[in-house]
């Protein structure tokens, strides 16, 4: 009889873990009737047994140290495809971004790939041939931006719920192999911790594989990421200290190196923008919330969206001053899928003289294209439905006239997508026209990146997103889909994983030099990588 009921119950668990949770549902269900609970009749000696396999399960889970274990599977495998679509086929991009003289090589060096933030890699990522997907788990711990070496191990700008943790990674497992741990967060300025981008979620390295980073106590410090063997090492070199500049309650959020090497371009959450430099600091307020990274043009300007315009700063005789700055449609509220009230976007240089962002405009948002020398809105496109669109995410360059946008519309937590919910979501590419000063959409696709950070491989022409569709099993299950950049139909999907531990929540989807695709998650990291590398 005892033999019975574990057999039953070992049972209950495999439907549990192939079905998701409606079949948990359903036996919790079960257990309110009195004779299910008379016949399972669990002694003493069950129960403590039980739990003492839970307390040895928790027990390794701290003792190990980050990463060595895989993040933990969810339930609804079986109601889940693991794999959609099909391999694809290169099909490369002409497109050629500048390599900033101040910072790593392009596609290595930052969030958004370069100083231009074009989100585009020259080497390839998964083509779909019998994909394998890794992962490590980390607690809770999101790495939302990483960079390569030039030995081409990770480096990555962690941050947990006490704030910002710097690792080198191994690039095929994801082991830390270095560690140092950053100033604390303080109270997030009573922000929640996920809506939160003082000094932890950006960072770019530079020519010599150092790190700068802006810390809580609002400095700018530069960290050594080996040793004088080459081994993995973080040390901090050197410092500038901005107290001086930026006052108690406000935040460092993103830096940028300077194209004509005159020091480091910083801005902070209320709209302070300065540059600095060993013995030299300069300084605008703008006086308006910032809550995105900036970049840089090779002409030396500074390409900043507040929300409430767009600016070119350049530094001029020693100071810091606007080359021109440009309203735009905010709308009328702050929509959920986003951390501000404007654009969500970063700042994307383009080859042809243009420079995109989004606005924020009722009812639907509009791609725009300005000018980068005047600052002229050349056109703008409206993207997604009416009422039903928002992005706090980075335009990707696809082409020299055209990007791609993602819709993260309905995003406000990780609580929204769990229990198989979903966002609205959509990508669409809209292409510019410099000469005619027209723009339009080429295509739309609807899958559903709830907060993706997209990026594009120029080697095999394919837009990589971070994504979650609707599941009325229930199932929580995460793919990284490869759509073409060229038409944008969707080429295949490999689910990453099941359940919330698997949600990206804003970090960005990164190419590996090796071809591997990375999504850092709320608890750890996750790669997926062709086996078949023909």
């Amino acid at each position: 009889m005892k033999f019975g009921r574990t057999l039953v119950l070992l049972l209950a668990l495999l439907v549990v873990w192939a079905v998701g949770p409606w079949a948990l549902l359903v036996l919790l269900g079960l257990l309110a009737a009195p004779r299910v609970r008379r016949w399972l009749r669990p002694s003493r000696r069950t129960v403590g047994v039980g739990a003492a396999t839970v307390a040895v399960v928790v027990a390794v889970i701290v003792v190990i140290p980050d990463g060595r274990l895989p993040i933990p599977p969810g339930i609804g495998a079986l109601v889940t495809p693991s794999y959609r679509g099909s391999p694809a086929t290169a099909d490369p991009l002409d497109v050629v971004v500048p390599q900033h003289p101040g910072m790593a090589r392009n596609g290595a060096s930052a969030m958004h790939n370069d100083g231009w933030s074009s989100d585009a890699y020259t080497w390839e990522g998964p083509l779909g041939r019998q994909p394998e997907v890794n992962t490590a788990w980390y607690g809770i711990k999101e790495c939302a931006t990483l960079a390569f070496d030039t030995k081409n191990r990770m480096v990555a700008l962690c941050g947990n719920m006490r704030g910002a943790i710097m690792h080198v990674l191994d690039p095929e497992s994801m082991v830390p192999q270095a560690t140092l741990v950053l100033p604390a967060r303080g109270d997030g300025r009573g922000k929640k911790p996920w809506e939160n981008l003082c000094g932890g979620s950006y960072f770019y390295l530079d020519d010599l594989d150092r790190a700068v980073v802006a810390t809580t106590e609002r400095r700018i410090v530069t960290i050594t990421t080996s040793d004088a063997d080459g081994e993995p090492a973080l040390s901090i070199e050197s410092s500038i200290d901005l107290t001086d500049y930026i006052p108690g309650d406000d935040c460092l959020i993103a830096l940028m190196p300077d194209w004509k090497g005159q020091g480091t371009w910083w801005v902070t959450e209320d709209g302070r923008v300065g540059i600095a430099s060993a013995g030299r600091v300069a300084m605008l307020d703008l006086d308006e919330e910032i809550a995105n990274s900036v970049s840089v043009g090779q002409d030396g300007g500074l390409y900043v969206v507040t929300v409430e315009q767009f600016y070119k700063l350049v530094l001029r005789d020693g100071e810091v001053v606007p080359a021109w700055e440009t309203p735009y449609d905010r709308g009328s509220q702050k929509k959920t899928g986003q951390l501000s009230q404007g654009s969500g976007t970063t700042p994307t240089l383009m080859p042809n003289g243009m420079v995109a962002i989004t606005d924020n405009a009722d009812p639907r948002m509009n791609v725009q294209f300005y000018r980068q020398r005047t600052g002229e809105l050349v056109c703008q496109e409206p993207v997604f439905d009416d009422d039903a669109s928002a992005s706090d995410n980075s335009l990707v360059l696809v082409d020299d006239n055209g990007v791609v946008v993602e819709n993260n519309v309905g995003y406000s937590d990780p609580l929204r997508t769990v229990l198989g919910r979903s966002t609205h979501g959509g990508f669409a590419r809209v292409d510019v026209d410099p000469e005619a000063g027209t723009c339009r959409t080429v295509w739309t696709n609807d899958v559903v990146g709830p907060s993706s950070v997209a990026k594009v491989s120029l080697a095999t022409g394919l837009v990589y997103a971070y994504t979650k569709r609707s599941n009325w099993w229930g199932v929580n299950a995460w793919y990284l889909s490869a759509m073409s950049a060229r038409t944008g139909k969707l080429e295949f999907e490999v689910r990453t994983g099941i359940g919330t531990m698997f949600n990206n929540h804003y970090s960005a989807v990164t190419l590996g030099p090796d071809g591997s695709a990375y999504a850092a998650t709320l608890t750890g990291m996750v790669r997926v990588h062709d086996r078949d590398a023909r």
